[in-house]
């Protein structure tokens, strides 16, 4: 245990001061001040673990991070040990400890009765001193199989099954239909999130280690499925749930209505320095945004830096109470209001909103929204009488996702599609075509970044033990795990 006082000394969350609100608008870079390892408000939270008999955190995160270990580790300043103890569930830390929204934290037992350890940020912070006091570096296999292994998605899922099945021995390729590796990590999590270095270093290192990354390559169009099959022992298909999920309301083909996706992508281009001709630009528009989500925080972040006029967001539910609601009770993840470091910029919120039209003569000139109504049998539905224009220039549809682009797979190679969405697969991720197997979002549905690089680890094991019989890679969740994260 790390301090048997800490959190009786220290009761309350100490986080890293951000960056002042004009100054953060002005640019793209991430939001934080940069975390120092010896900060004293870092041993301090660390500190505050208890190191519980029974660490609920390790449940509230499907990678299985070993919290109070790595949290001990900080407050004695054995960064070195530290990076060990996370990097041996977690092969992306960097990624999970700025984006994830840390259901570990709603399960901290120290959350019974008082805000919880800071997880997210002493994680986080462990990844940045080791990268600084160059800790991580490749890890290369000792032997190669025979083995070959295509990727084909380089979002979190596709990257943490590489890098476990090429540190297996395998040969692995990583096939990206985009210029650059990454998927939304690249081109959906804008950079004052996530700067695009860190995708950059840690890509770097897996080609060290011996994974080959293909850009460009769209499989299914520059290659079809079977020809990867034929050429491949075994397929990992990783390619997200990008599907967006329509609003179907009068006026959506309108200009100026645009998928949050196709826009966020644009933007991340443009900042990592590609030029995009047509770019869809909030610059001096007023924005409306349909969906709360987090990719609808995404987008009004993205707007209010690109200068609009105004940015309204539009929730089609009620407005969440600000602390742990009595029917969800610790150690279950809350739906509470969640305030983002791009609501607190700027942007009004609208809760209980239902967009009944989009108007315009060609192009999106105003919303009619009305009212939310709960009908007894819990559809909702627009309340009659309510009816309301909103001015609008630009309109972002942020409603979530249905599942993966699937239509080439199923069509080429015969990969089955559930009724929701995604591939179907099995307990042990296979789908029912031979050496096919299905990791992350594509199977999931639209989930979290953790559920993603779990998935990629346990999927790896299993095509390890198909290529070789047995596996020693650990398979921390299984298709069918829900868990408090969910």
């Amino acid at each position: 245990m790390a301090d048997p006082r800490g959190f009786l000394s220290t009761r309350e969350r100490e986080l890293p001061t951000s960056r002042p609100v004009p100054l953060r608008l002005s640019d793209w870079k991430e939001v934080h001040e940069h975390r120092v390892g010896d900060s004293p408000y870092l041993k301090r939270q660390a500190g505050r673990c208890m190191d519980c008999g029974v660490p609920f955190c390790h449940q509230g995160c499907p990678l299985g991070n070993l919290i109070p270990e790595w949290n001990d580790l900080v407050w004695r300043e054995q960064w070195d040990d530290a990076i060990d103890r996370l990097h041996a569930t977690n092969n992306f830390p960097e990624f999970t400890g700025r984006i994830c929204p840390a259901p570990c934290e709603s399960s901290c037992v120290l959350g019974i009765n008082q805000p919880p350890v800071t997880i997210k940020n002493v994680e986080v912070s462990i990844i940045d001193e080791a990268w600084e006091r160059g800790y991580v570096v490749p890890a290369v296999p000792e032997r190669l199989t025979d083995s070959t292994v295509a990727v084909v998605g380089s979002g979190p899922a596709g990257l943490a099954a590489a890098q476990q099945l090429t540190r297996a021995g395998h040969t692995v390729v990583v096939f990206e239909k985009d210029d650059a590796i990454g998927g939304l990590l690249r081109y959906g999590v804008p950079d004052f999130k996530l700067e695009k270095f860190h995708i950059d270093r840690r890509v770097a290192q897996m080609e060290a280690e011996g994974t080959r990354f293909r850009t460009g390559v769209s499989i299914g169009e520059d290659m079809t499925w079977d020809d990867l099959r034929a050429r491949f022992d075994a397929v990992v298909v990783a390619v997200g749930a990008t599907e967006p999920r329509g609003l179907r309301v009068q006026g959506e083909d309108l200009d100026g209505v645009e998928w949050a996706m196709t826009y966020l992508a644009q933007a991340n281009a443009v900042v990592g320095g590609a030029e995009v001709p047509d770019q869809i630009t909030a610059e001096g528009k007023h924005v409306i945004i349909i969906g709360g989500g987090d990719t609808g925080s995404d987008c009004l972040g993205t707007a209010l830096r690109q200068g609009a006029a105004s940015v309204t967001t539009l929730a089609i539910g009620y407005q969440p109470p600000v602390e742990r609601p009595t029917d969800q009770p610790w150690p279950t993840t809350p739906r509470v209001m969640e305030i983002s470091t791009s609501h607190e910029e700027g942007g009004e919120r609208a809760f209980l909103a239902s967009t009944v039209q989009l108007l315009g003569e060609g192009h999106v000139q105003a919303l009619r929204v009305a009212e939310t109504e709960y009908l007894p049998d819990g559809r909702r539905a627009p309340k009659a009488g309510t009816e309301r224009e909103v001015p609008a220039d630009l309109v972002l549809i942020a409603m979530g996702f249905t599942g993966p682009d699937a239509a080439s797979a199923a069509a080429q190679i015969g990969v089955a599609v559930s009724p929701r969405g995604p591939f179907e697969r099995g307990e042990d991720y296979a789908t029912a075509v031979p050496g096919v197997y299905v990791a992350g979002d594509a199977g999931r549905g639209q989930s979290l970044i953790v559920w993603a690089i779990a998935e990629g680890r346990a999927c790896a094991a299993a095509v390890d033990a198909y290529l070789t019989g047995s596996t020693e890679l650990p398979s921390p969740v299984r298709p069918s795990d829900q868990g408090f994260a969910a």
